[in-house]
């Protein structure tokens, strides 16, 4: 494992619930040029690169065609905190490794950029000083889920509670983007931020 002493000098960290609009948010801010590592990208990309492992871990029967069955496999974790542990435990290094490559890329340039997290106030694995976090309340994250997944109620729930209260997150983060109105206001919120950060 690398060491991310200095590693992120420029970085802040983007994160929020299952839910919250972070990937719009994520958008939003590469509109204004910001750059942007998404450890959720790289988590699937390492999860088909290692699938043989994943398929050792788990089972075969999460393997289809060389590529791990993501939705099949997430069922598993989110019900079974000794599955989560093993799958954190072999990826979260992983991830790690290579945020800290791509980092160094973007420090070179010697300005903010964002590293989308989603559970980085849960893991503390990241030696990172600024936050944002997109927040809505919690009925709203769960209706919103329920409506993006065609979830149960308690399916959301389910997902919802694997991660850190939302209003904790709030509470924990540098700033906070609400994401309750329209995309309009969302906007305006990120250009807020926006405007913080560069000047």
């Amino acid at each position: 494992m690398q060491n991310d002493n200095n590693a992120f000098q420029h970085a802040i960290v983007l994160t929020g619930g299952i839910a919250t609009g972070k990937s719009t948010v994520a958008s939003l801010f590469m509109l204004h040029g910001f750059l942007t590592i998404d450890a959720d990208k790289i988590a699937h990309k390492l999860l088909d690169i290692y699938y043989e492992d994943i398929g050792k871990l788990f089972g075969t029967e999460y393997i289809e065609n060389k590529k791990v069955l993501r939705k099949k496999l997430g069922t598993l974790i989110f019900s079974n905190v000794e599955e989560k542990t093993k799958l954190e435990n072999f990826i979260h290094p992983l991830i790690k490794d290579e945020i800290i490559k791509e980092a160094a890329v973007f420090e070179s340039q010697k300005k903010p950029y964002l590293i989308d997290i989603p559970l980085f106030f849960e893991r503390q694995h990241y030696d990172i000083k600024k936050s944002i976090v997109v927040y809505i309340p919690k009925e709203m994250q769960i209706e919103r889920l329920m409506k993006r997944d065609n979830s149960t109620k308690e399916e959301a729930l389910t997902r919802i509670n694997n991660q850190l209260d939302i209003d904790e997150k709030k509470k924990l983060a540098t700033y906070v983007i609400d994401n309750t109105k329209d995309l309009k206001h969302l906007q305006n919120e990120v250009e807020r931020i926006k405007n913080i950060l560069i000047n």
